[in-house]
């Protein structure tokens, strides 16, 4: 879903009837003045304008217009909808009440329900997200849109089956509409259906729908030993001013992608250098700040003290540490285990964390949001994020989240579920910090667009993890990626061991298993361990110095 405009909205606003004039045979203006618009008319038109402000990012001014309209027309279902998608992407709980307001008070609308259900999604909240989506389905069947967003639902609800038929309906009702051409390749290679996937990227290519993004897709499909013809398109399709910044950095890390499976290493970090360039900046100042107030907030008494208060259960496992530091394989190895479900990258626990006032922008209030934390609130916080884990898997003895982010939170982690296991993934920092680089991120991951950023930020990373380690000694496993490598059963072993389960040999093969993988190593882990990715960065050494230097002494040389 897109940040700022859910993908229904524009198709919605269309559907809007236009405000009607005064009839022509009315009496002559010479005689009588032209009646002013009715309230609804003018409504209307301030909502027409506040969707135009929403287009232009001005999303104040958007707000504005729509507080006016509901001081006018309280309960005004559409004013309610555009505040709704204001929020989406920069206060996601606000755009849930709002879109909930106004489903209430249009409860036959499709387009309410389904952004509803889309934001939902977009917060790991599945069972309300795909209820939603499908009664946006129950009103208008042919909604494309709800067909590939129920699709997408399915797929990250571990039900990726039932996602596919959802997109190859979408594509017979639009083959050209751009989130059925782009979902159902990626459902696909979410199965690990790679070759498939590519035969509908290339079709989406050739009749040129959404080129860039399914050009990075397509790359990703395979690992190239020549050179593709592929290559040369994407560096024609560069040439061209068609795309825009987002296209070009797409097409950017295409290449750069065929150009280091070709260990033609200079001319792809020179692609990936030039597809962050555009990147959002990163606050790396603020992040600090952060870091020191979740250092001073959670110390060891505190989480103890709090701990004290927290859910017993052993269900919760949590994988974290930088991103492409081996979280997914981990994730995939404990998953292989038929006691043991792997859920994903879930935003639950993000979000509880912003509900009591732990989010990066309440530096300042970090202590007193924890230490106003009550054993009643816990509890129910408690309950709360195991009733949702239960809800995907009902039988398993573990259920395995693999949010990387959550290394930040593993202090709340500490107070909310003190028998929780936490394995921590580490990986060489260079390289670790590269795999970062030449990926196409999010914006929430602006930090790895710039190469000194990216190291001053593993420092943060680091520093906070050191602290964890301190408030928790000895219950975080460390899973070395590179320990992994050089002897995948032992340290398998030593994984399952730490869940608290016998072992099982499924776990040796992890890249058999069924059930979608939704994260950038969805290639990778369909492969047996292979050791090609341990001290790569040094194929980049020469180009690669800022982030040398800002790592300093975490910098394994």
């Amino acid at each position: 879903m897109n940040n700022r405009l859910p993908p229904a909205w524009a198709k919605h606003l269309k559907t809007q009837p236009a405000a009607k004039t005064a009839s022509s045979k009315a009496a002559p203006p010479t005689i009588k003045p032209q009646p002013g618009p009715s309230r609804a008319q003018a409504d209307d038109m301030l909502l027409r304008q506040a969707y135009e402000l929403q287009k232009a990012e001005r999303l104040p001014e958007a707000e504005e217009l729509c507080f006016r309209v509901l001081a006018r027309t309280p309960n005004h279902p559409l004013a309610y909808y555009i505040l709704g998608t204001l929020g989406v992407g920069h206060d996601d709980e606000k755009a849930l009440r709002y879109l909930a307001r106004a489903v209430g008070e249009e409860p036959q609308n499709p387009y309410y329900h389904l952004t509803l259900g889309e934001v939902y999604l977009k917060l790991s909240e599945f069972t309300p997200a795909i209820s939603h989506i499908q009664h946006a389905l129950e009103l208008k069947p042919d909604l494309v849109e709800a067909l590939c967003a129920l699709g997408d639902a399915y797929n990250a609800f571990d039900k990726g089956e039932m996602a596919l038929p959802l997109f190859e309906k979408a594509l017979k009702i639009n083959p050209d509409h751009p989130l059925a051409r782009m979902g159902l390749p990626h459902a696909l290679t979410s199965l690990g259906r790679m070759d498939e996937a590519a035969v509908h990227l290339k079709e989406a290519i050739d009749q040129r729908i959404s080129v860039p993004v399914a050009y990075n897709a397509l790359v990703h499909t395979r690992k190239f030993t020549e050179e593709p013809p592929e290559l040369a398109a994407i560096l024609t399709e560069l040439r061209k001013q068609e795309h825009g910044s987002e296209g070009a950095q797409q097409l950017h890390h295409a290449a750069g992608k065929v150009f280091n499976d070709l260990r033609r290493h200079k001319e792809a970090m020179d692609h990936f250098k030039a597809g962050n360039q555009a990147g959002r900046k990163f606050d790396l100042e603020n992040y600090r700040l952060w870091v020191d107030a979740m250092i001073e907030t959670f110390t060891p008494e505190l989480v103890a003290s709090k701990a004290a208060h927290g859910n017993p259960s052993e269900l919760p496992v949590f994988v974290v540490g930088m991103p492409r530091s081996g979280t997914t394989l981990a994730e995939q190895i404990c998953a292989s285990h038929p006691n043991v479900h792997g859920a994903g990258e879930l935003s639950k626990l993000r979000r509880i964390a912003n509900g009591i006032g732990l989010g990066y922008a309440s530096s300042e209030n970090l202590h007193e949001a924890i230490t106003s934390t009550t054993a009643e609130l816990s509890g129910m916080l408690a309950a709360e994020h195991l009733a949702y884990l239960r809800e995907r898997a009902p039988n398993a003895l573990r259920v395995v989240d693999k949010m990387p982010h959550n290394f930040e939170l593993i202090g709340l982690i500490g107070i909310l579920f003190p028998n929780a296991r936490i394995i921590h993934c580490r990986r060489d920092a260079i390289d670790n910090c590269i795999s970062c680089f030449i990926l196409k991120f999010t914006d929430a991951h602006s930090y790895s667009t710039d190469l000194e950023t990216l190291g001053l930020y593993y420092r943060e990373y680091d520093r906070l993890i050191r602290h964890w380690n301190k408030v928790l000694p000895g219950r975080i496993f460390e899973n070395r990626y590179e320990t992994l490598i050089e002897n995948q059963e032992e340290q398998s072993r030593r994984l399952i061991d730490y869940l608290g389960l016998p072992w099982d040999d499924a776990c040796l093969r992890f890249f058999d298993r069924d059930g979608p993988v939704n994260t950038y190593s969805k290639w990778q882990v369909r492969q047996p361990i292979y050791k090609s990715s341990v001290k790569r960065w040094k194929n980049y050494e020469s180009e690669i110095q800022p982030l040398i230097e800002a790592l300093g002494d975490l910098a394994e040389i």
